[in-house]
């Protein structure tokens, strides 16, 4: 039986063309955080099941790939329960990772410490446009900050990053998690019931107004809280300032130190004057993670009309694993996104080398074959990208498969002359 060629489905072969757009975003996406401060990081892909399945990743702790346990620890007809053969998994995101590796090398690094890891995930999803089974994350993590100078600069790196990429006129959406719960318990539900609640805010963008309050009804919530809960949201719409509406409203429910973060935030980041994206405030924003604990963020482009990144404040993370709790805070780009409506746009890797095919006639060997190497070799150090290949019967053919490949310039080798 023939061997099946095509990748696992969710997971792709990546072709040289766009492996030179994707090698030519990491390196900025590396320069620009690089000059925020942030240093590069490397963990695992494989992580403790533990450590996976430790009820922070929301949904996505439903799609672990999980690994079995190997040689003599593996006994799958004895086992009764898949603890019992299943030890570890695939990293789903790359925040977990993160904050184990911190817990174990604190004290080799600096305080605050900014992170930058960009590796593979893996997630058992049904694929669609965007979303895989196996895609690039890219994420920036400040450790160490407890103040909203962490969130500043996160937003500022991250909008940078996409305006040197040619990214214009897309959305930041900011929300905090504390005001989330406010105003689930302003309006009466129990805090058992919040993640409910929140998972159905989260459509609101798909269902609307009237499709939240009927779901909420649906799952058995009370009419009065959930007609008090939705006239919070209706008062936004013709408030100037969300942030002081609800503010004022949920008085004794919310901390005025959550309005003045925000509004520092705002005001913080508009400073810089950058005209390449909106800042708004968005209390339906949820952010699916249940490590969040302040500050939530969403980047949406208008082409692809969902989240191209997204990140939060996570403060009790680390010490689910020290004991002790850290101020932690992160944003990712959504690197498979960018890289899809970057091809979408025609997007051409600027400033690339000179670009020269070497054909070497089939046969050419020993003094001749070296002259061409000797030759290939000298124009590589001036800075020209130089491949030699033996030269095909349909010529004409493989040229043209070249200058798609972006080489311009073509020196043919025979045995008896040189022709250009």
């Amino acid at each position: 039986m023939a061997l099946i060629k095509k990748p696992v489905t969710g997971m792709s072969d990546i072709l040289p063309e766009e492996m030179k757009i994707r090698d030519y975003v990491i390196g900025v996406i590396k320069e620009t955080y690089g000059k925020f401060g942030f240093v590069s990081i490397e963990t695992p892909c494989v992580e403790s099941i533990a450590n996976l399945s430790s009820k922070q990743g929301g949904e996505n702790e439903k799609l672990i790939f999980k690994i079995l346990k190997r040689g003599e620890k593996l006994n799958v007809e004895a086992a009764a329960t898949e603890e019992e053969v299943v030890d570890s998994g695939l990293r789903y995101d790359l925040t977990v990772p993160l904050v184990r590796f911190y817990s174990n090398n604190a004290a080799k690094l600096p305080s605050p410490f900014k992170a930058l890891q960009i590796g593979n995930v893996w997630r058992a999803d049904r694929p669609q446009r965007g979303r895989y089974r196996q895609f690039m994350q890219c994420d920036i993590d400040i450790l160490g900050e407890p103040s909203n100078l962490a969130e500043i600069e996160l937003i500022l790196a991250t909008t940078t990053t996409l305006g040197k990429l040619g990214f214009r006129n897309f959305q930041i959406r900011i929300n905090d998690r504390r005001i989330l719960k406010a105003m689930a318990a302003y309006s009466g539900f129990e805090e058992a019931s919040w993640d409910s609640v929140f998972i159905t805010l989260d459509k609101m963008d798909k269902i609307g107004m009237e499709g939240v309050e009927a779901e909420l009804l649906a799952e058995g919530f009370a009419e009065d809280m959930v007609k008090r809960y939705l006239e919070l949201f209706k008062g936004l719409e013709g408030a100037q300032d969300g942030v002081s509406y609800l503010m004022e409203r949920l008085e004794g429910f919310l901390e005025p130190e959550v309005e003045q973060s925000l509004q520092e935030i705002f005001s913080s980041v508009r400073a810089t004057g950058s005209s390449d994206f909106e800042l708004v405030f968005d209390p339906t924003l949820v952010r699916g993670m249940s490590y969040y604990t302040g500050t939530i963020f969403e980047i949406v482009m208008p082409e692809f009309g969902a989240s191209c990144a997204g990140g939060g404040r996570y403060d009790k993370m680390v010490g689910r694993f020290t004991g002790k709790d850290v101020p932690a805070c992160g944003f990712s780009i959504g690197f498979e996104r960018i890289i899809l409506l970057l091809k979408e746009r025609g997007f051409q890797v600027p400033s690339q080398p000179k670009r020269i095919a070497y054909l070497v006639e089939k046969g050419i060997g020993g003094d001749r074959l070296c002259e061409v190497i000797a030759q290939a070799q000298e124009a590589r150090q001036d800075g020209t990208q130089v491949l030699v290949a033996r030269m095909n019967k349909n010529k004409k053919f493989q040229k043209e498969q070249l200058e798609k490949e972006g080489y311009t310039d073509f020196v043919e080798f025979y045995k008896e002359a040189l022709k250009n």
